[in-house]
């Protein structure tokens, strides 16, 4: 290998084979979201920031002041991050709508990509990530991160081994006290469903993905309904519903009954998240005291006793796909397949008709 090409490539050759390497990383996006990643960014010892952008000042200057032990390159294009043969991996942090175009630009131009969920905001955009993730031999991991979860990634694979017998029902919801602040820092992008797919694509995606999973499948077709009950107009503009009541339907017959909504009292009973996992020998609840029960109604023990959660697992998890090669919990498969989940709940209520899976017209 002659000394030009091997100073082009040796960056990328190095990350991927010496797990003593520090990776050469890029993040786009620093406000809320992105400034946690940026953190955990920071604690892996084998990465280096090398480069932070953002199209706001004040943000991008905090992010920089934040890793300045890298003295990282800064920009408002995102697009400089790709033209940088030196930098192996980008974190993609922006709204939503913007992860699809971002992350298949990256993918193409031979970079790892950590993208937050959801990974895109419509069946459209999925087709076209999918296909750049399979064609790329790069590392790609979603934002899923309930999947680095030691607690609940314990709970699942008990109730996939029989704990429970054969998974029946599954009842969800993820309630909310409030709207989300309607002069905060997002209030430019969250309210407008082309920009964020509303609280099911951009938050409930969590959710309905640990449904998923612990069901083991996708869902076949989904009916439902959603509306704007209390926040009409608020923010001026508003397009995206405050509480939605969806149900879905897998191919093994297993039915999940899902919930979402923003106005619920804080401390009246039932708040916040959870998941009730009903099978035919026992239930249990996930995502709170993971409580298991017998049929008729006995608590049996806590499935899967609380533990220390490391809050940097999933961003160790995409450096250990690309330097150790190990399999990364939350692929663009479990990135993708969670996204139509929220998009066929959307789509279900806005056209108040029955959907099947494979009418959005992407194979997973």
């Amino acid at each position: 290998m002659n000394r030009r090409l091997f100073l082009a490539t040796g960056s990328s050759l190095l990350a991927q084979t010496n797990p003593n390497s520090q990776v050469s990383t890029a993040i786009i996006g620093v406000g809320n979201r992105g400034s946690f990643l940026l953190s955990s960014i920071l604690n892996q010892t084998n990465a280096r920031m090398a480069m932070i952008c953002d199209n706001k000042p004040d943000r991008l200057d905090k992010a920089a002041t934040s890793a300045a032990k890298f003295n990282p390159a800064t920009t408002t294009d995102w697009r400089k991050i790709l033209d940088r043969k030196d930098i192996d991996a980008v974190f993609i942090a922006t709204p939503p709508y913007l992860h699809a175009e971002m992350a298949i630009a990256a993918l193409k131009a031979g970079k790892h990509v950590y993208c937050e969920k959801p990974i895109a905001t419509t069946a459209a955009d999925l087709r076209e990530l999918l296909a750049a993730a399979k064609a790329s031999k790069r590392v790609f991991q979603s934002g899923q991160q309930l999947r680095s979860m030691i607690q609940l990634r314990s709970a699942v694979q008990q109730i996939h081994d029989g704990i429970i017998g054969d998974v029946l029902f599954v009842k969800a919801q993820r309630h909310a006290t409030a709207d989300l602040d309607h002069n905060g820092p997002s209030n430019d992008w969250y309210f407008n469903y082309a920009k964020s797919g509303g609280y099911l694509v951009e938050q409930s995606v969590h959710n309905l993905d640990a449904c998923n999973w612990v069901i083991g499948q996708h869902p076949s077709r989904a009916a439902g309904f959603g509306g704007i009950q209390l926040h009409k107009n608020e923010p001026t503009g508003r397009d995206i519903y405050d509480n939605q009541s969806i149900t879905y339907e897998y191919p093994n017959g297993v039915k999940l009954s899902f919930t979402q909504l923003v106005f619920h009292p804080r401390n009246m009973p039932a708040g916040n998240q959870y998941i009730h996992v009903y099978g035919s020998k026992g239930s249990v609840e996930l995502m709170s005291t993971y409580n298991l029960y017998s049929s008729d109604g006995k608590q049996l023990s806590v499935l899967s006793p609380k533990v220390q959660e490391d809050p940097d697992a999933h961003t160790t998890a995409f450096y250990d796909a690309i330097q150790k090669g190990t399999k990364s919990p939350s692929d663009v498969t479990v990135g993708a397949t969670a996204a139509l989940t929220a998009i066929l709940g959307n789509e279900v209520c806005r056209q108040g008709k029955v959907l099947r899976w494979d009418e959005l017209g992407v194979s997973i």
